[in-house]
């Protein structure tokens, strides 16, 4: 198979995928995007070839962008763990390398405690987000020490310098970072 075809099959399917996981018949989407129905199926099982026009009013449709359906299954499936042994951390990035928002989600698992030496306490634009899958997490804010325990979250500006750690044995988090986080807590 080409990798045209490839992709081509790939915008069917997540045309049909789509349509199905709404709840939309071939009528309702066809009347969304202003096709006649037989139109749209052909579209669908590859009887018919997608133009460029249909293709922009079917995702609008459908509330998807032209990105999304035609970007290639290129993506990694498994997400390997990458190791901070200096810093007790070990960080699954679940968000990608093409998050669309600027976020990145990541799974942390800390083996620490947070490091109290003003030096290790980051700051930077933005704000972070985590919440507490197992054990404690310690966060230190300045001065101020908060402890999030298991199903707890936390929301933080990241202008007021800012650590954290695992308190009575790991603990994992999932936790949001703006662009700045991420490079603050994850790249580092």
């Amino acid at each position: 198979m080409t990798q045209d075809a490839e992709v081509d099959a790939i915008v069917r399917a997540r045309i049909r995928g789509l349509r199905i996981a709404k709840g939309w018949s071939l009528d309702e989407l066809a009347g969304r995007c202003y096709l006649s129905p037989s139109t749209l199926s052909r579209i669908e099982t590859g009887h018919r070839r997608i133009g460029l026009d249909q293709l922009t009013t079917i995702a609008r449709a459908l509330g998807a962008s032209l990105d999304q359906l035609v970007e290639t299954a290129g993506d990694a499936v498994v997400i390997k763990p990458h190791h901070h042994p200096e810093r007790g951390m070990t960080t699954w990035v679940l968000s990608g390398d093409d998050a669309r928002n600027g976020l990145t989600v990541a799974r942390i698992r800390v083996v620490r405690p947070a490091s109290r030496r003003p030096e290790d306490q980051r700051v930077h634009p933005g704000r972070d987000w985590f919440t507490v899958l197992s054990g404690t997490v310690e966060l230190l804010l300045g001065e101020r020490e908060v402890l999030v325990h298991e199903g707890e979250a936390a929301s933080f500006s990241t202008m007021t310098p800012h650590a954290f750690g695992a308190r009575g044995g790991p603990a994992e988090v999932i936790a949001v970072f703006d662009p700045d986080g991420e490079r603050n807590h994850v790249d580092a």
